[in-house]
């Protein structure tokens, strides 16, 4: 592992990938030589000759190693090559050679092997052998991918598996075929309430790989004895063939050969007549016939993708297995011992990080392969912990420290511990919840950027079998000698923490030194604690934390779990130490409640707060912390009530520009007076910083720090409150406006925690969303809330559970808790006779359920232990009902969506078959289904640095509008994914799909599916087959199929994001309304219909009648019924589609007007049809009926619209801001007497701003007056199609992520983080001083007010539209239209000491002095 960290980029080091190339153009500047290129032809060593394209700039070493990578070689190794019956020097250059051109013969020359690369190629023959068959990955655990089995060819029904073809798995399965018209299968049909496992996972066309040998082992007669090594037997193998016939092979440095030796004889001698062959395949095709036929088979099967092929860096679970797992089971030739060399002492894997991290980041190469080296050791540092925690929770390890209350174990280099129970943190719950926060704050000390020399020890926590256990590689130094310790106490061991003791070195310093910049970067205050001894100890962290210097010189923190500041909310504050005597503190418990309000103002809590909250309050623990994000968006919130309150303050000492320019002290007086108004640590400039030993228990202050004391608390109680009052409402709002809205448990999690939101805080969000107002819309986020407390409370009441069930009897423990689980009433009687007949047949001695507390568990024992847990941690009493049934019939809960939240957070993975779950006595899981229990870690993140900052780059240039540079940083960034971590990443996939949008929007739908293909791949093996992320990919796909003809792909898409969202949520949710709108266009026939009925009745029911989504779903069922000829139905849902227009943006608006178009359309066409069968009845004939029928590419238009990749509406005043802001730069600079860049005069912008501003989106040319592509490609209707610059005002072009963006311009809340961004916001390459009410202040006052006023509206709609998408939604309704007044102040402030002062007007900066002169 340490050469692997430190040649950096392993075999895929000399790729390089075409997507890298922008315009001809290297997008990374890392060279790449085609010049250079040209084509040798191979011959020798085996082989049939072949041509090959070598690199000039390639050493001979590598071109031996991408010649081992060929399927014309594999599996030979031990390669050479020659020129002209010349030796190549490994390390020379190919270029240097001389007579090497093109079409020269390069000659493979087999070398004789030692001991290591005998073995080594014996590996490579076993990797061969090995070949994935498509059940491997589920039998390993992990995610497959099954797109290739989607879209295979087609066949003539709907390529999914139908009722007929899954009766196979059941016995009561009842007949169900699919059309032959190749209709969708009747599950998947609107209503159906069949959940089909197996169609989730349809069986792959691709057979399972083919027994090559019966058996592969090392001989028994292995070790060669000594006589023999002198010789040069290396090894014995043992080779039965498919045939029967048992060879002994040895292995010596010529190659292979058979040797004389039986079972009873050892004779090495080798067979006569038998040659020694160098590859270990020959000699196989030698001996066996079947082989050389199969293995001829193997090299010539397709080959798949590196995406498809290459390990993910960290196991993805799958909770379903093979249908039939013993069936599934193969020889892995283990027995061979190859792969198992020991190294002389277990990985040092806080080395291995700590290299991979001071690797040299002096250029971009070096940064790629510092960034790979980095996810290499964490990778396989997790796959050891995963290892670890199997060997040591099966009880093959014995602690180090025989503590049966806290374990310790020492495997493989690794630390693992459950760690102690701690009353003052709550116990088991609190034990718990520290590992999983030391995890936290390794992360967040590792994420730091610009500190170099603090670092932190490998981690991570692995929960298997009801175990957690933490896993630290080994620290250095803690094993040094006793005489180095008590040397240089100062120079080596505990430098920091409460009880390190006063010391001063210079590496204490330096400690320190980084220390303080560590605690700038989180946020953290530095503080003074009283220690047991009663001395003052300085911190920058937590008082648990501790500083370490290593015996390898490096500086280590440690035990940083309380590293965040405490959540207030949740968090017991201690009792402090009054001097008032008993009577005192009687007659003040006496008034607390007459002065509760009047309290609860000064410390800092809201009126009224607890009264309408319920909180603060206890919880299960006492390690309540809040999340980095939830920092981050309040003191965002706190800047912005800093602004404003500079403002007000400087509005009634004289106005904003006259405290600014002047050279008295109001402008300073203001910033001091609003800094102690909103808590600022520094009273000279806004500074937020938080104390996170407060509220802590055990922890005492020193009394002159009491009003600092005050602050933090105040502050951390405005800080809890925030979450209540902000940034819940927030997500709620969200959850409101978007179809995109979490759909499972992950999901859920990840939108709250993307907010800073703690799960402690589900029941309080159930609350919110069970009001009147909110019900009805928001019962699909009510659904997945209480089935995520469910779901969590069910994993700890079954941690504990399986504390007290023996290994034999896991797989009938966890059969018998899921039974508990779902079924009602249930009770273990008839499972336990069954499982005693079983047990007796199979002569496994008598059943385990008379006699061990777990068989004894019910189904309504579980539930009361389920709700109490659910009330202990959430706060809720009766949302769950008196039974499982009420989370069924109430909330509309579907079992099989809970069965996969459970297996998905406990490891646990069933069998794929069809789960009858509806059963009130029978059994529906028994023991066979349960396979297996995988560990669930969680790790530390490696960060992909500068692919990640090209994609966000990426992401602002789209926010822009700049669709041609969007797409070169994206083809930047997926050049770097794919150099960093070969694209298996979750920042790849959204690159990917980010791409695919960008791509298509740019008329390219071809290269927009190869890229979404590779998205759709990439999402089911980093997230999971079954993920939201892998349904909307899916969905995406559909539209690009379909965009270039491949429509029954694109159907078969399209039904397989509805069967997982199915099964994943169930039919209630918006995105399903989604999904049907698109199957309705892409449908023919009344099947596309019932879908588009079904988009209108989810859409009315989530959003109302006068929403986007609904009038959208209207206007498409309208359209459908005139193809049909039913105009009088087409004419009643596009009159709902306009009243929701005129309802939404007024008759003047160009979709009203489109829409009322349509609409006459429709009564014209009507009234001719009319007229056309009252002829034909008088005339007594036949007449048919004309329809209108959009065409394909008015339906490609509708489904880009449906599915967000262009949004609904495009507001077209981006680019009149555009042109208004560049007349105010002009007019600016002209004052200033200063050039426009560019040579441009004002005339010539306000004339150009609108041809300019249509080039650079990079897209097709939008239709003008109001219209839409439908519309110019409709030919039989004249008629207006819904645009795509219409529909909503302010939404940006593209959803940059795919998921969760909240629509901009939509409520207050855009607009006020609009107010409370700082400082100066770019716009197409210029900027916007963001005070959308007052003037951009020059010194002399020569710009007056009014000359932005007139920018109000455009400018918060602009800016909505822009910065939308900030993964930071904050700021209350009440900061609307305000802007960034301190930072002028302040720049004036410290400019006054000089008497000049800082000015950035539209990215042009001066020193203006008071007198209004300009240097530059």
């Amino acid at each position: 592992m340490k050469d692997k960290v430190r040649r950096g980029g392993g075999r895929n080091q000399t790729k390089t990938d075409a997507v890298g190339q922008t315009d001809g153009k290297d997008s990374t500047g890392i060279k790449q030589d085609d010049e250079s290129s040209f084509s040798v032809k191979i011959q020798g060593g085996g082989v049939e000759p072949f041509e090959m394209q070598i690199h000039g700039f390639w050493l001979v070493q590598d071109a031996v190693m991408m010649l081992l990578l060929k399927d014309e070689v594999k599996p030979r190794s031990n390669l050479t090559l020659s020129f002209a019956g010349t030796p190549l020097d490994p390390l020379a250059e190919l270029q240097s050679i001389k007579g090497l051109k093109p079409g020269a013969v390069l000659r493979l020359v087999e070398e004789p092997y030692t001991a290591r690369t005998a073995r080594l190629h014996l590996v490579r023959v076993l990797d061969l052998l090995r070949a994935s068959g498509p059940q491997d990955a589920l039998r390993e655990g992990r995610s497959p991918s099954v797109l290739g089995t989607i879209t295979h060819a087609l066949t003539t029904d709907s390529g999914l598996p139908t009722a007929k073809s899954l009766k196979r798995s059941l016995s009561n399965t009842k007949t169900e075929t699919s059309n032959q018209d190749g209709s969708p299968p009747e599950y998947l049909l609107p209503g159906s309430s069949d959940r089909p496992l197996m169609a989730v996972l349809p069986q792959s066309s691709q057979t399972e790989s083919t027994s090559y040998l019966k058996d592969l082992s090392l001989s028994f007669w292995n070790p060669p004895p000594g006589h023999r090594k002198l010789q040069g037997d290396f090894l014995y193998i043992t080779v039965v063939t498919t045939e029967g016939r048992q060879c002994e092979i040895t292995s010596c440095p010529k190659g292979f050969f058979i040797n004389r030796s039986t079972e009873d004889l050892f004779d090495p001698r080798p067979v006569q007549s038998s040659p020694v062959y160098h590859s270990f395949t020959d000699l196989l095709c030698h001996i066996s016939p079947a082989f050389k036929q199969t293995f001829s088979a193997l090299r010539n099967r397709p080959n798949v993708s590196e995406v498809e092929a290459l390990p993910t860096p960290y196991r993805t679970l799958s909770w379903l297995g093979p249908p039939c797992a013993s069936r599934t089971h193969k020889n892995t030739f283990s027995r061979m011992g190859v792969e198992d060399e020991q190294a002389a002492q277990a990985p040092d894997w806080n080395e291995e990080l700590q290299a991979a991290r001071d690797l040299p980041v002096r250029t971009l190469e070096e940064k790629l392969q510092r960034d790979r080296a980095l996810l290499q050791v964490n990778s396989a540092f997790v796959r050891a912990v995963v290892q670890g925690a199997e060997t040591l929770v099966d009880g093959l390890v014995e602690p180090v420290n025989r503590a049966p209350e806290d374990p310790a174990f020492l495997w493989g280099g690794l630390f693992l511990s459950q760690g102690a129970e701690n009353s003052m943190f709550g116990g088991e719950r609190g034990r718990r919840a520290a590992q999983r926060l030391e995890l936290k704050g390794v992360q967040a000390y590792s994420n730091m950027e610009g500190i170099q020399g603090l670092h932190t020890l490998p981690t991570a926590v692995v929960d298997y079998r009801g175990v957690r256990l933490s896993a630290q590689g080994l620290a250095p130094g803690l094993e040094g000698s006793e005489q180095d310790q008590a040397t240089s106490p100062a120079s080596r061991g505990l430098l920091y923490g409460i009880n390190a003791g006063p010391q001063e070195s210079p590496h204490r310093r330096r400690l320190l030194e980084l220390l303080a910049h560590g605690a700038k970067s989180l946020n953290l205050q530095r503080h003074v604690v009283v220690a047991p001894e009663g001395h003052k100890v300085p911190l920058f962290t937590s008082v648990d934390a501790q500083g370490l210097l290593g015996a390898d010189g490096r500086f280590y923190i440690l035990d940083v779990f309380r590293t965040f500041p405490a959540d207030a909310n949740f968090s017991p504050e201690p009792e402090k130490e009054s001097q008032a005597t008993t009577g005192e503190e009687e007659e003040k418990d006496k008034s607390c409640e007459e002065d509760k309000e009047n309290s609860c103002l000064k410390e800092g809590w809201p009126d009224n707060y607890h009264s309408a909250s319920g909180l603060p309050k206890s919880y299960v623990h006492g390690l309540c912390r809040l999340k980095p994000e939830l920092v981050q968006a309040f003191i965002q919130h706190k800047h912005s009530q800093f602004t404003l309150c500079v403002k007000d303050i400087l509005d009634k000492n004289g106005g904003f520009e006259e405290c600014a320019t002047a050279c008295d002290s109001r402008a300073t007086e203001a910033v001091r007076a609003a800094c102690k108004e909103v808590g600022s640590v520094s009273d000279i400039i806004f500074e937020m910083r938080f104390n996170p030993n407060i509220f802590s228990p055990g922890v005492s202050f020193p009394p002159a720090d009491s009003n600092s004391t005050k602050l933090q608390e105040r502050l951390l109680r405005e800080a809890a409150s925030f979450i209540v009052t902000y940034q819940i409402p927030n997500f709620v709002e969200y959850c409101l406006q978007s179809n995109e809205a979490p759909m499972d448990g992950a999901s859920l999690k990840h939108a709250l925690h993307k907010r800073g939101i703690n799960l402690r805080y589900l029941g309080h969000i159930i609350k919110i969303i069970n009001q009147p107002e909110h019900k009805e819309c928001l019962r699909h986020i009510m659904r997945t809330a209480v089935g995520e407390i469910f779901m969590r409370s069910t994993r700890r009441v079954f941690n504990n559970f399986l504390q007290g069930v023996d290994v034999p009897s896991l797989s009938a423990a966890v059969s018998h808790f899921l039974c508990c689980l779902l079924v009602p009433h249930y009770t273990p009687t008839s499972v336990g006779e069954e499982t005693k007949k079983k047990s007796r047949r199979r002569s496994r001695g008598t059943s385990a359920s008379e006699s061990t507390p777990w068989s004894m568990l019910t189904g309504n024992e579980l539930w009361n232990l389920v709700c109490q847990d659910a009330v202990e941690t959430y706060g809720i009493t009766d949302y769950l009902g008196s039974g499982p049934n009420h989370l069924w019939e109430h909330y509309g809960l579907q079992k099989i969506s809970l069965l996969r939240d459970f297996c998905l957070k406990t490891g646990v993975q069933l069998r794929l078959r069809d789960y009858f779950l509806d059963h009130q006595s029978k059994a529906p899981i028994g023991p066979d289904d349960v396979l297996n229990i995988f560990p669930i870690v969680k790790h530390i993140h490696i960060p992909t640095a500068e692919a990640s900052t090209v994609y966000k780059a990426a992401q602002t240039s789209i926010h822009k509008g700049l669709m041609d540079q969007a797409h070169g940083h994206l083809k930047e960034a997926v050049y770097l994914f794919n150099k960093v971590c070969d694209d298996l990443h979750p920042e790849a996939c959204y690159c990917y799909s980010l791409l695919a949008k960008v791509t298509y929007l740019q008329g390219k739908a071809a290269e927009a599916r190869s890229v979404q293909l590779k998205a759709v791949v990439i999402s089911e093996r980093v997230f999971g087959f079954d993920h939201p992320n892998t349904i909307q990919q899916y969905a995406l796909l559909s539209v690009y199929m379909f965009a270039g003809g491949e429509t029954a792909v694109a159907q078969k898409c399209l039904l397989r994001a509805r069967l997982l969202t199915l099964t994943v949520h169930g039919e209630d949710h918006p995105y399903v309304a989604t999904l049907d709108s698109c199957l309705g266009l892409v449908l023919t026939g009344d099947l596309g219909g019932r879908y588009l009925k079904n988009a209108v009745r989810l859409n009315s029911s989530f959003f109302g009648p006068t929403s986007v989504y609904t009038a959208f779903s209207q206007h498409l069922l309208s359209q459908w019924m005139c193809s049909k000829g039913d105009y009088r139905s087409a004419m009643t849902h596009e009159k709902e589609a306009l009243t929701a227009f005129t309802c939404m943006f007024g008759e003047d608006h160009s979709q009203t007007r489109s829409s009322k178009e349509f609409l006459c359309s429709i009564t014209t066409q009507a009234v001719k049809v009319e007229r056309s069968l009252r002829q034909a009845g008088a005339d007594g004939t036949e007449q048919t009926v004309e329809c209108l029928t959009p065409t394909t590419d008015t339906l490609q238009e509708q489904m880009v619209l449906v599915l967000g990749i262009k949004l609904i509406g495009q507001s077209d005043k981006l680019q009149e801001f555009k042109q208004r802001h560049l007349k105010l730069k002009a007019a600016v600079m002209k004052e200033l007497g200063l050039k426009l860049p560019n040579k441009l005069s004002t005339s010539e912008i306000v004339e150009g701003g609108e041809k300019s501003s249509n080039q650079e989106t990079g897209s097709r040319k939008e239709p003008e007056a109001g219209g839409s592509a439908a519309e110019e490609n409709t030919s039989k209707v004249k008629q207006e199609q819904p645009g795509e610059e219409t529909l909503m005002e302010g939404a940006a072009v593209i959803s940059a992520n795919g998921h969760e963006e909240e629509q901009a311009g939509q409520n207050d809340r855009d607009s006020d983080r609009a107010a409370s961004d700082a400082g100066v916001k770019e716009v197409n390459g210029d900027s916007e001083v963001r005070a959308t009410g007052e003037a951009t202040s020059i010194a002399n006052g020569d710009i007056k007010s009014n000359a932005i006023a007139e920018e109000k509206s455009t400018s918060n709609e602009v800016n909505g539209d822009i910065h939308g998408t900030s993964n930071i939604p904050t700021s209350p309704s009440v900061l609307k239209s305000k802007g960034t007044w301190a930072q002028v102040v302040s720049n004036s402030a410290k400019a006054r000491e000089t008497g000049i002062k800082d000015t950035a007007v539209n990215r042009v900066a001066e020193k203006v002095a008071a007198n209004g002169a300009v240097e530059k």
